[in-house]
């Protein structure tokens, strides 16, 4: 299985699409310019830092598949 196919299946597993990955990223980018006590939901932003550290981890090649 090659690269692309495991993160493709990652992305699948984890968020169900590769739109609804691209959404939370996009949101996330947002939240890193305006992020202020109270601009978002905890949530929100945990959502963000799990799938940024879940690539982050594939990347390196440590992400169990």
């Amino acid at each position: 299985m090659e690269k692309a196919e495991i993160l493709l299946n990652w992305i699948e597993d984890t968020y169900g699409t590769p739109e609804e990955l691209a959404k939370i990223l996009d949101y996330g980018i947002e939240m890193l310019f305006y992020l202020e006590e109270g601009s978002f939901d905890r949530k929100e932003v945990q959502q963000v830092v799990a799938a940024i550290r879940g690539i982050v981890v594939w990347l390196r090649g440590s992400y169990p598949c």
